[in-house]
């Protein structure tokens, strides 16, 4: 069964860096981030060989220690073979942090992004497309 794409998922907790010194941290955050995608896909599903674009919103408690680009790579690595053949397939990433007090109101936000938005906190919203144009608001 093909994937419905747009998927949208939460991962509750902080992301883990690409750079975390222990591996057994790095490998238990993908493990939660797979985990949070096996329940917005269809059972006996097919990884999509198409092209991606991945939205990641991360929502801390307080403010960041860390730099922001290094929680893409174990995201994308644990949808690899899962939700895509290969994180080769991903062409387009948005990827950003709302700090409390530094949350602006989107225009029409989905139901999955409301949640997370309302959500507790920390959290991070990520977002699964086939269209690397897509506009999100």
């Amino acid at each position: 069964m093909d994937i419905p794409l747009p998927i949208e998922l939460l991962v509750y907790g902080t992301p883990i860096s690409a750079q975390a010194k222990q591996a057994r941290s790095r490998d238990d955050w993908k493990r939660r981030v797979r985990e949070a995608s096996s329940d917005a896909l269809p059972e006996d599903h097919w990884a999509t060989e198409g092209r991606i674009a991945a939205t990641l919103y991360f929502f801390p408690d307080r403010p960041m220690q860390g730099d922001i680009d290094n929680i893409v790579k174990p995201v994308l690595d644990a949808l690899a073979r899962h939700v895509y053949l290969d994180d080769r397939q991903v062409e387009r990433v948005v990827v950003q942090k709302f700090e409390p007090e530094h949350v602006f109101p989107f225009a029409s936000p989905s139901a999955r992004l409301k949640e997370a938005l309302s959500g507790g906190k920390p959290m991070l919203y990520v977002r699964i497309s086939d269209d690397p144009f897509e506009e999100l608001t």
